[in-house]
């Protein structure tokens, strides 16, 4: 029998279910949206209705919609499960009426993009919503599933092939099952959008930052990488990040003359992701990227734990002209945390740039290795 892995949303959304808010959870395809609202719902089966969005007939019902219809629609059922509503028309004004009109139903909403969803359902469902987004498994989550024991022997497979739910129980498919996920699922919102019109220079977009993990990323080079033009390669990039497949870190800058004031730097959302698009699973010891990839699976994993406990922070890496650097600073409640990257720990580990601490009052500083990763990523 599968194991069911624990998920952090769980326990929150239960307290919530039924307080006059509808529910909507954001996240990439196959991340668990649909799973966790199932097991939210599974003692009150006979209740639930649920709406694919993907099937045209629910699209073309919930994208013109009137109360007499969505009446009849939902009927006896106490909780309506409306699953990728990225996909229709005007979805934000159905569930404002749905949730307007139907005060008794429970509303959950999934979406695997933001764009419809940021765009279109924000403004009729101010006040109205909870939003929680699901990203793939975190460790603190394995952790409770799994044990301490089973955390430590899967960092290193973690590091290669990510932690989708999928991969996580059939880890011995995992590199099958990631080239499914990364061919048939990453894509699919955002080759429904009319102006994708060049699937080929998405992929090659996706390789070029796939490639960068880590690196200050620079809209021209990539644009000369990739044969483009800078405002497109821009534009591709801002989809790839709305469809919860890369992530993008500012420069952190204040007050210093030297300090790089407009860097990004891009990231994925799983390490598996992006190694499946460059299709290399080398295990580790075969491997001359661990320095990215290690970099990579902390600051994912910490947004993940930030985002599951309230953690409110702002993310950044900082950098100077002189080639000073910090992998990774957050700031709250006014006060910044920096953290180094580690993969091999037997390195001798650079001290926080003297002018940075000259400049900032830093609260916390930490070099994130192996050995002591798990402090900052699970709940005390």
């Amino acid at each position: 029998m599968e194991t069911v892995i624990k998920r952090d949303l769980h326990p929150l959304m239960e307290q919530r279910m039924f307080k006059g808010k509808a529910m909507l959870l954001i996240g990439a395809r196959q991340v668990g949206k649909s799973t966790l609202f199932s097991r939210l719902v599974a003692q009150r089966a006979e209740e639930v209705l649920s709406l694919n969005c993907d099937d045209p007939e629910v699209r073309l019902l919930l994208s013109q919609p009137n109360a007499m219809e969505l009446r009849l629609l939902i009927a006896h059922h106490r909780i309506l499960l409306i699953d990728e509503a990225q996909r229709v028309k005007n979805i934000g004004l159905t569930l404002k009426i749905i949730h307007d009109q139907f005060p008794e139903v429970q509303l959950l909403v999934t979406g695997s993009s933001s764009f419809e969803l940021q765009e279109k359902l924000n403004e009729p469902l101010t006040g109205r919503a909870y939003e929680y987004h699901l990203y793939p498994i975190s460790t603190h989550e394995l952790l409770s599933t799994y044990g301490l024991l089973h955390v430590k022997q899967t960092l290193e497979s973690r590091l290669i092939y990510g932690s989708y739910p999928e991969i996580v129980t059939h880890a011995s498919d995992a590199k099958e099952l990631l080239m499914h996920i990364a061919t048939s699922y990453l894509y699919k919102d955002l080759l429904n959008l009319e102006g994708i019109r060049k699937p080929v220079l998405l992929e090659k977009i996706l390789m070029a930052l796939a490639l960068q993990v880590g690196s200050e990323v620079s809209y021209n080079e990539l644009a000369q990488t990739v044969g483009s033009d800078a405002k497109t390669v821009e534009k591709y990039a801002d989809l790839l990040e709305k469809c919860y497949i890369i992530f993008r870190l500012p420069a952190f800058s204040r007050n210093m003359r030297t300090e790089l004031k407009k860097g990004k730097k891009y990231y994925f959302y799983d390490n598996g992701i992006r190694n499946a698009i460059l299709q290399n699973f080398a295990p580790v010891a075969m491997r001359n990227d661990m320095g990215a990839l290690w970099e990579n699976f902390f600051i994912a994993e910490r947004m993940k734990f930030n985002h599951y406990t309230g953690h409110y922070v702002k993310s950044y890496f900082w950098r100077t002209t002189e080639q000073q650097e910090i992998d990774y600073v957050e700031e709250g409640d006014g006060q910044l945390s920096a953290f180094e990257m580690k993969w091999n720990p037997r390195r001798s580990a650079k001290k926080l740039p003297k002018s940075f601490v000259e400049n900032y009052a830093v609260a916390h500083a930490a070099v994130i290795t192996p050995q002591n990763y798990l402090t900052y990523l699970c709940p005390e």
